[in-house]
């Protein structure tokens, strides 16, 4: 073979090789396609989309149990701490025309709660369907026997250290006594309690805000418990909140000394009476249980609605005339509990 025909034969094979790496390489590219594809998280698995994380309401949020504190409410008690920190308030009638207001709290940090007061039997059946450790300071008989009857996680601040409840010298005893959450949590460890749940709310809280469309106007609302004490509210359209007052006073943070607001207002009539009282001081009983009629109030609107509460332990389930359970804005809500025959205004 000549040295021309050497060349030929060269060009021949460098050509059959770049042949056959064109064609390996189509056959690896081809075989990576048909497999599941890789990345950094290891062989074989497959990318996924991020998760989207679902909405849930702010309000009642967490797995803290809730903590109930009983809250003064006679005048020289104001102004109190804590009742724009709380998810709920609950407000109901006691003794001598006055009312007395209970906290609801829920993972929060407060250097200064109260004033707080002794308590009172029926509100224990609210501290019950919240499943919350139970603050007081102090008792009535009737509450006294409740609380050890269906055994209550409770602190009783009239008992506990001075160091854990103490009483300010800005106001006057009885209406001073105050404590702090870190205490409050503090001792009820010591005493073994349950500081975690996973208790659903009592109300049917919801993301997206809530529009009474069939509902009244509602922008004054006034709620009289007795000659006494009346309680309104004023809504503002900007924020969407209510403005409280008590006695046409404006009610106001002991610690911030912001206006107290709230996004919903329940009202429920039930009605009290007097209970017998050896020491003869006009204490208060409520008929609680059964369906009640009430108004939904939020946004500016109110529709009427039933509170079905079917034991003392049992959640309080709040309905539509439809029998529905009502949608509840995300924010904060005080349930006013008030004498079944309140000639309550909405306007």
């Amino acid at each position: 073979m000549g040295k021309k025909g050497i060349i030929a034969l060269v060009v021949i094979l460098v050509i059959l090789v770049i042949i056959a790496g064109v064609l390996l390489a189509m056959k690896v590219v081809g075989d990576n396609q048909s497999k599941e594809p890789t990345n950094e998280i290891g062989m074989g698995e497959v990318p996924q989309e991020p998760v989207k994380e679902e909405k849930t309401p702010q309000i009642y949020r967490g797995n803290n149990r809730p903590v109930a504190v009983m809250i003064d409410n006679h005048k020289g008690a104001w102004p109190q701490a804590g009742l724009n920190d709380a998810y709920v308030v609950y407000e109901i009638i006691v003794e001598g025309g006055e009312t007395r207001l209970m906290e609801i709290f829920k993972g929060v940090s407060l250097d200064k709660i109260g004033p707080i007061r002794s308590s009172r039997h029926y509100f224990l059946d609210y501290a019950l369907e919240n499943d919350a450790i139970y603050v007081h300071y102090g008792w009535s008989p009737q509450a006294e026997a409740d609380i050890k009857t269906l055994k209550v996680n409770n602190i009783n601040g009239l008992v506990e250290s001075s160091k854990d409840f103490w009483r300010v010298k800005d106001k006057k005893a009885p209406h001073n006594a105050v404590t702090s959450m870190q205490n409050i949590l503090k001792i009820a460890g010591e005493k073994g309690y349950r500081t975690q749940s996973n208790a659903k709310s009592v109300l049917n809280y919801q993301v997206d805000e809530v529009e009474l469309e069939t509902g009244v106007e509602a922008s004054h609302i006034v709620i009289p418990y007795s000659n006494l004490q009346v309680v309104s509210y004023t809504y503002d359209v900007e924020t969407k909140r209510y403005t409280r007052y008590a006695r046409n006073v404006k009610q106001t943070d002991w610690n911030t000394k912001q206006d107290i607001t709230t996004k919903n207002i329940i009202i429920t009539f039930a009605e009290n009476y007097n209970l017998p009282d050896k020491e003869n001081k006009g204490r208060q009983g409520l008929k609680n249980i059964g369906d009640k009629k009430g108004y939904y109030i939020t946004n500016g609107k109110a529709i009427e609605i039933v509170c079905s509460k079917s034991a003392r332990t049992e959640k309080t389930i709040y309905k539509d005339l439809e029998g529905n359970e009502i949608k509840v804005n995300d924010g904060n809500t005080f349930i006013q509990i008030c004498p079944i025959d309140a000639n309550v205004v909405i306007e």
